[in-house]
C-alpha cells in the first residue's frame, strides 16, 4: 500500500467506511483503487490489470466501458435528466422499460414497480405482501419465510430476510415476522445416504412443519434465490423447487424468486426462475438489468398480487410508497440498452456454452487436496475449499482458507470473492474459453500456493 499522506490509499482509509469490509483491518491493508475497466478487466492505479471474475458484484453482463450504454446515458441525460413517477406522472424510459420486463417474464405478470437496489426491492416487496394481506381483510398474515443462507439484501427489511450471521449481528435483526428454513446445500447438509431427491423432500416436510407450527393463515410468502448466491453460489439439488412450489401451492402462499443475480442469462436461461421451473408471483430483479451501470432495480407483480394492491390503493386514496430516484429516466434508458445488448448478442446463449465450459474447467480441480465441493450452473459457480476432504473441516478458523487463497488469486491477476471458504466465479456474460482458460490457471496456481502455507 502506497503510505504517503496525501495518496488516494491514504486519504481512502482517512474518509472511506467501506461497505462488507473489516474496517481495523482496513485501516492497516488499505483498498485497491480500481480505476479503469475494459471488457472482463479492469486496472488498478498502478496500471495492473485484472481480471474481474466476479463481474464486479455478480452484475457486469455486458463487461465495462460498453460504448452503447454510455452513449444511452449521454443522449437521455441530454433529454430530459430527471423525473419521477408519482401521482401519475411518467416518462418513455420508464414506460418502455416496464413493457420490455413484463413482455419477457418467464410467467405472466402484470406490473413493473421500480426501486434503486436489490435491497430497496426486496425491503418494496415485503411492504407489498403486507398491504395487500391487510388489503384482503387478511391482518394476521405476515410471516414470511426465508431460508439461512439466503441473501436478499441490507436494509433492515432486506437484511431480515437474509440468512447469513453477519447481516443480523449487532444489527438487532431479523425484525418480527421473518422466519428462516433450511438452506438446500446438499453436499454440506445432507444426512448420510441421501440422496439429493430424498434431501429435497425432507427440505419441503421441514417448510411445511413450520407453516404448520406457525399457523398457514399467518404466512403470507415465501422468497429464495433461484441460484443462492453471496451464500456461497448453493444449487439447488433435484427436485428441490418442484417440492418447495408444491407445499406454497397447497396452503395458498406467495412465492418471491430473487432473480437480482440469476436474473438475465447467469445461469444460460433469461431468469434462473426459468432454469428450475419456478412460477413466481412477484420477481426481485437488479445488478444485470442495468449491468449495474446506473442503480436500478424493479420488482414484476402478477395480478394476484396487484389487484389487492389497486383495491387498497383507492380505498386509501394512494399507494404511499415510492423512490425520489425510482424508475430514473438515465437508468431505464442504460438499461434498455443493455438488454438490447444481452438479446443481440446472444450472451444468454453464450452464459450457457462458455458456462458449461467453465464449469467442465473449475470441475477439472476437484482432485486438489483443498478443493471439497465444485458447484455451479451457467456462468456462476464456486469452489470450496476445505483442509480434510473426507470430515469437510475447515483449515483452522472457517474462511481462513477462502480469505487466503483470495488473497492470492488478487495477487495472480484474478479478483474473485470468498464467502467463508467459498471461493465465487461469476464473469461478465460476454467472457470466452480463452479467458476462462486463463482464470482458471490462475486459480489452480493460487491454490497450490495456498497448499503450501497451509502444509507449513
Amino acid at each position: 500500500m502506497d503510505t504517503q499522506p496525501n495518496s488516494p490509499e491514504a486519504r481512502d482509509i482517512r474518509y472511506n467506511l467501506h461497505a462488507y469490509t473489516n474496517a481495523r483491518r482496513h485501516q492497516e491493508a488499505g483498498p485497491l483503487i480500481i480505476e479503469k475497466g475494459e471488457g472482463i478487466y479492469v486496472e488498478d492505479n498502478s496500471g495492473k490489470r485484472y481480471i474481474e471474475a466476479m463481474a464486479g458484484l455478480w452484475s457486469v453482463a455486458v463487461g465495462f466501458s460498453e460504448q452503447r450504454l454510455v452513449d444511452a446515458a449521454t443522449k437521455q441525460m441530454s433529454k430530459l435528466p430527471y423525473y419521477h413517477s408519482f401521482t401519475h406522472k411518467a416518462h418513455s424510459p420508464l414506460i418502455d422499460l416496464a413493457e420490455k420486463l413484463v413482455q419477457m417474464a418467464p410467467v405472466p405478470m402484470s406490473k413493473a414497480f421500480f426501486t434503486n437496489s436489490g435491497s430497496e426491492a426486496n425491503d418494496t416487496a415485503m411492504k407489498m405482501i403486507w398491504y395487500r394481506s391487510n388489503a384482503l381483510g387478511q391482518p394476521q398474515r405476515k410471516k414470511i419465510i426465508s431460508r439461512q443462507r439466503g441473501y436478499h439484501g441490507v436494509t433492515i427489511a432486506s437484511a431480515s430476510l437474509t440468512g447469513l450471521p453477519n447481516n443480523q449481528i449487532s444489527f438487532d435483526l431479523p425484525i418480527a415476522n421473518v422466519l428462516h428454513t433450511a438452506s438446500p446445500h446438499y453436499w454440506r447438509e445432507a444426512r448420510p445416504g441421501e440422496t439429493e431427491e430424498q434431501f429435497s423432500t425432507r427440505l419441503a416436510e421441514e417448510l411445511e412443519k413450520l407453516i404448520l407450527a406457525e399457523g398457514p393463515e399467518t404466512v403470507a410468502a415465501f422468497i429464495g434465490e433461484p441460484v443462492m448466491g453471496a451464500g456461497g453460489v448453493v444449487v439447488p439439488p433435484a427436485g428441490y423447487w418442484e417440492k418447495i412450489q408444491a407445499v406454497l401451492k397447497k396452503y395458498d402462499i406467495l412465492l418471491i424468486a430473487d432473480e437480482v443475480i440469476c436474473g438475465f442469462g447467469r445461469t444460460g436461461e433469461m431468469f434462473g426462475s426459468q432454469t428450475y421451473g419456478l412460477q413466481p408471483d412477484i420477481m426481485v430483479m437488479s445488478k444485470q438489468l442495468s449491468s449495474s451501470y446506473l442503480p436500478i432495480s424493479a420488482l414484476l407483480i402478477n395480478d394476484k398480487v396487484f389487484e389487492p394492491l389497486a383495491d387498497e390503493s383507492n380505498r386509501i386514496g394512494t399507494f404511499g410508497h415510492g423512490f425520489t430516484a425510482g424508475g430514473h429516466p438515465v437508468a431505464a434508458a442504460v438499461a434498455l440498452e443493455n438488454l438490447r445488448l444481452i438479446e443481440e448478442r446472444d450472451l444468454v446463449g453464450n452464459a450457457r456454452e462458455v458456462g458449461a465450459y467453465m464449469q467442465q474447467r473449475l470441475r477439472e480441480l476437484s482432485s486438489h487436496e483443498l478443493v471439497g465441493e465444485v458447484r455451479g450452473i451457467g456462468l456462476i459457480a464456486a469452489i470450496e475449499l476445505v483442509a480434510d476432504k473426507a470430515t469437510k473441516a475447515p483449515w483452522g478458523q472457517p474462511g481462513a482458507l477462502g480469505a487466503l487463497t483470495n488473497g492470492l488469486l488478487q495477487q495472480n491477476g484474478v479478483i474473485s470473492r470468498n464467502m467463508g471458504d467459498a471461493l465465487a466465479f461469476c464473469p461478465p456474460l460476454i467472457i470466452t474459453r480463452a479467458q476462462v482458460d486463463e482464470i482458471i490457471s490462475a486459480l489452480k496456481t493460487s491454490l497450490d500456493e495456498a497448499l503450501k502455507q497451509v502444509r507449513a
